[in-house]
């Protein structure tokens, strides 16, 4: 499972306040994409949840993860940073044999992360 900490947590429930046209339920997805500089980049946007997702919640705010993506992001530590290298979402990923220098793309500690999950 993912864990969320609670400066993830508390700006999660900021940003869904000004979704006032948001449905109710809806939550932050995180997801795995083929790409970026080390061969598969994080991907995040609102939606809904769908019917095989894994459902995070914590304190009224709930991250969305779909199937294929849960593999590699199982024991992973979703955080958010205002700091001098930059401001946002940072996942830390123990999946990960390495990440690039802007910590948005990595590659799998095995190539079969995936199917475990």
């Amino acid at each position: 499972m993912m864990t969320i900490s609670d400066n993830a947590v508390k700006h999660l429930r900021g940003l869904l306040a000004d979704r006032s046209d948001a449905p109710e339920g809806s939550g932050l997805r995180i997801f795995i994409d083929k790409g970026g500089c080390s061969g598969l980049q994080y991907g995040m946007n609102f939606d809904e949840p769908k019917a095989d997702d894994e459902i995070i919640e914590r304190d009224g705010v709930r991250v969305l993860i779909d199937k294929e993506s849960l593999g590699f992001l199982r024991g992973a530590v979703i955080d958010y940073c205002d700091d001098l290298t930059g401001t946002g979402f940072r996942i830390q990923n123990p999946n990960a044999r390495r990440t690039c220098g802007c910590g948005t793309s990595f590659e799998p500690e095995t190539v079969g992360a995936a199917q475990t999950a």
